[in-house]
């Protein structure tokens, strides 16, 4: 009996362990299998970020290898600047090479002073291949397809733009914008009649565009407009300075139906309104006044950046002060006060 139990404790025993041995079996397989999902999942991961790349190489290599054709306009970044012309990268399987020629018309145009690596370019293909397996382009001909129309949206927009004088001519002075020829009359170089032109040249000068014709080729531009503009706000601002009752002096510039003009110094004028100038009544302001006179004003107002004047104000105000001290004359004696025994009893009847 002893040795049946043994035999059967032996029996579960093996059994048991048989058991345990295919549990950590099975186990490492699961472990194994699950080791190898990730190492799938991992290596997944990697070939969609190499199929990421590998779109992105394509679409840039597609890009290289556009199709471009003589006339196209195309643009690229300056790479190399030296006196013979420009390097681009034109994002293409070859360069892009400007001649120094063809890049400005400006004769004040300095290609080391002028142009930097990094400065974006539009130009015209003049030809897909200069010999050197480059493509060779000319932003001179590029000018007449895009110059002229931003120089139409430069007066739309009323564009303040700047430009180097570069030559002086009969009654005016010429620039170049967007490469394009342009011609400043004399009267529209300053606020006031310019005699000596010659000291224009070279200097840099903000501009409007104000007539645009490609069909005659015609450009005009002003820097007299924006001159004005800056005289206008100067004005204002020295007007809104100024105090209303402030008594000032200036010279009677022009006479009108109306009334006079005063000219207040620094720019400055105001209207003294007929009704203002004096206080009996007449019917034009040259019955008393003329042009040169020097007279005495009060500002009445500063609205909407016009002074308004008053002379006769001036006048009230002097007569009341005249009044006052009149006033203060009779009232005031100048007669000296006696203190002898004499003085006391002078009027006194004994």
């Amino acid at each position: 009996m002893e040795e049946n139990n043994t035999v059967n404790t032996t029996a579960e025993e093996i059994v048991t362990e048989k058991a345990s041995t295919e549990e950590v079996t099975e186990k490492a397989v699961d472990t194994e299998e699950t080791n190898a999902e990730e190492t799938v999942a991992e290596n997944s991961a990697e070939e969609i970020g190499t199929t990421e790349t590998m779109a992105d190489y394509s679409k840039e290599l597609e890009a290289s290898f556009r199709t471009i054709n003589e006339g196209d306009i195309i643009s690229g970044t300056v790479i190399d600047v030296s006196e013979d012309g420009v390097i681009l990268d034109l994002g293409y399987y070859t360069s892009g090479v400007i001649k120094t020629a063809d890049i400005s018309k400006d004769p004040t145009f300095s290609i080391m002073a002028d142009v930097h690596v990094g400065d974006i370019i539009e130009a015209t293909v003049v030809r897909k291949d200069d010999g050197d397996g480059n493509i060779q382009l000319s932003c001179v001909e590029a000018v007449d397809v895009l110059g002229w129309d931003r120089l139409q949206e430069y007066l739309d927009e009323k564009k303040v733009i700047k430009a180097k004088v570069s030559e002086v001519v009969n009654k005016g002075v010429v620039v170049y914008v967007e490469g394009i020829r342009g011609f400043i009359p004399a009267s529209q170089l300053a606020l006031e009649y310019v005699e000596d032109l010659d000291s224009f040249m070279g200097k840099t000068l903000e501009l409007y565009v104000i007539t645009v014709d490609k069909d005659k080729q015609r450009l005009v531009l002003s820097a007299k407009d924006i001159l004005k503009e800056k005289e206008a706000d100067r004005i204002n601002h020295k007007i809104s300075m100024i105090v209303p009752g402030s008594i000032l002096e200036g010279r009677v510039e022009s006479l009108m139906p109306y009334g006079a003009f005063v000219d207040l110094g620094d720019g400055l004028s105001g209207l003294v309104h007929i009704s203002q100038i004096c206080m009996k009544r007449i019917r034009k302001p040259s019955e008393v006044l003329k042009i040169g006179d020097q007279v005495k004003v009060k500002v009445l107002n500063t609205n909407d950046n016009k002074i308004s004047l008053s002379i006769k104000a001036v006048e009230d105000f002097k007569e009341v002060d005249e009044i006052e001290e009149k006033q203060a004359e009779e009232y005031s004696s100048n007669e000296s006060v006696g203190t002898s025994l004499g003085d006391l009893l002078k009027g006194l009847k004994l």
